[in-house]
């Protein structure tokens, strides 16, 4: 119904937060990864490049994220998650 398009309309990411320290963004990273496949981020995955921890956090993160229903609480990672509203996909690296 209705409710459907609504909630497509205002889709949402999560992103880890540029200024988070590289700890915690490798925590974040475990702790998504150990609840949802992040095959994607592994080499030869669509979203290993580039090949960098922040890039990698946020598409565990955005995976996490999007498992769970898309909630805010979803995205908060101890304050270094930010929901966003434009796509971060980028080449053949879809962000969900």
């Amino acid at each position: 119904g209705s409710t459907v398009r609504l909630a497509e309309a205002q889709k949402t990411w999560c992103m880890a937060k540029p200024s988070s320290d590289e700890k915690v963004l490798q925590a974040n990273i475990n702790y998504a990864c150990s609840n949802v496949s992040c095959a994607v981020i592994q080499p030869g995955g669509p979203c290993y490049n580039p090949n960098n921890l922040l890039s990698h956090t946020s598409v565990a993160m955005n995976l996490y994220y999007a498992a769970n229903g898309r909630h805010s609480w979803n995205c908060y990672f101890a304050d270094s998650g930010i929901v966003v509203k434009s796509d971060p996909s980028y080449g053949s690296c879809t962000y969900y």
